[in-house]
């Protein structure tokens, strides 16, 4: 579970969404291994159902030739709806063309990448970009600094020539969904006009465009469910692209061995899971097992499971309608005092601290870090 997500060629993404995800397609990987979709959806599921996902800064940008902006991947903070300050780790950038054409420049892609109208893409994890008219333009401002010359919603940019309408925002996630996504979402994902899926996430941006523009009771309810609904759209897009594609967690979800574990773990979190009860649901020898584990996650198998369990633990102590013991129960332990134990030697508070100040851990995704790895159970 590893949270960090480079920036590089290999992160690139230009979804094939055309092709739908196939739940009861078995797929034979190039190394061998059967990868089955149907049986291993649960751990996706379930990293949707913890997410919790807030959309703000919204604007539609009307620009013309020449024009160009840039996104700098800096350790600034930043501002959300709430106005709590928040680290680039907590944020995605999303836009999408309803009219003209452009040119992308993304960190770590040699080349730039020509946009067209109902062009769509996210962006994670602070990674920078260049939005320009032609390759040659080059950026006299930062996507923040656009921001602040707006009026109301709607940014004027550019020198009169031809014209190109971007709707852009950003989305922020609470503490619990911070993990799940890195684990699903790489640094820049590309959906282009003439796929079939992106015509929903097009819908989308454009509801969402209007509620936040609107600002009519329950703009702001409306708002961040649609933002769920389009990250959630992108995400599933990324994952119809294909398992040949996917990389680190997702690479796990999908071979048949390390991905019924992982379906067990995430479909009953509450067993008292240990690798003998994990290789046997996945039909492996305990060292087999333990080593492939650990191989595509980056950590053990147990590790993997206690790390979950807390993920799942701050969502329901965030939902503060449950007592310490219900909530301990939940995730797989019998007394309060084993779970706080747990959840405050990963987490790095016990769950009363949690609550709270507002903890924000020690490490990027709010984890305890030591020597350059989290500190799980």
């Amino acid at each position: 579970m590893s949270g960090n997500v480079e920036a590089s060629p290999t992160r690139y993404c230009a979804c094939s969404t055309s092709q739908a995800v196939q739940f009861r397609t078995v797929l034979t990987a190039n190394d061998g291994s059967r990868e089955q979709t149907e049986a291993q959806l649960d751990p996706i599921t379930d990293i949707f159902r913890t997410m919790h996902v807030t959309a703000f800064g919204l604007h539609r940008l009307e620009a013309t030739a020449p024009w160009g902006i840039k996104q700098e991947n800096k350790t600034e903070q930043k501002a959300t709806p709430s106005d709590k300050k928040t680290s680039p780790t907590d944020l995605a950038h999303f836009a999408m063309l309803s009219r003209g054409s452009c040119w992308l420049s993304v960190e770590g892609i040699t080349e730039p990448i020509p946009l067209t109208g109902g062009d769509c893409f996210l962006l994670a994890k602070g990674t920078s970009i260049v939005l320009r008219d032609s390759p040659r333009t080059r950026p006299k401002w930062t996507f923040t600094e656009i921001g602040a010359k707006a009026n109301g919603n709607v940014v004027l940019y550019g020198g009169g020539g031809a014209p190109t309408t971007i709707v852009c925002g950003s989305l922020s996630f609470d503490r619990a969904s911070l993990k799940p996504i890195t684990q699903l979402l790489p640094s820049f994902l590309l959906m282009k006009a003439d796929e079939a899926r992106t015509l929903a996430l097009h819908n989308t941006v454009q509801a969402l465009a209007s509620e936040m523009a609107e600002q009519a009771p329950g703009s702001e309810i409306v708002a961040n469910r649609l933002a769920e609904v389009l990250f959630i759209q992108i995400l599933r897009a990324h994952i119809a692209s294909g398992p040949k594609r996917n990389k680190g967690w997702l690479r796990a979800v999908f071979d048949l061995h390390v991905g019924t574990a992982l379906s067990a773990i995430h479909g009953r979190v509450n067993t008292p899971w240990t690798v003998e009860s994990l290789s046997e649901a996945a039909g492996m020898s305990r060292s087999a097992f333990a080593a492939r584990f650990k191989e595509l996650l980056g950590q053990t198998p147990l590790e993997y499971v206690t790390e979950w369990r807390m993920q799942k633990a701050m969502q329901l102590l965030e939902q503060r309608d449950k007592k310490l013991i219900d909530v301990a129960r939940s995730v797989g332990y019998e007394s309060d005092a084993a779970f706080s134990k747990a959840f405050k030697r990963v987490v790095g508070a016990n769950p009363g601290e949690y609550l709270k100040r507002g903890f924000e851990g020690k490490g990027a995704l709010g984890l305890v870090r030591r020597g350059g790895r989290t500190v799980n159970e």
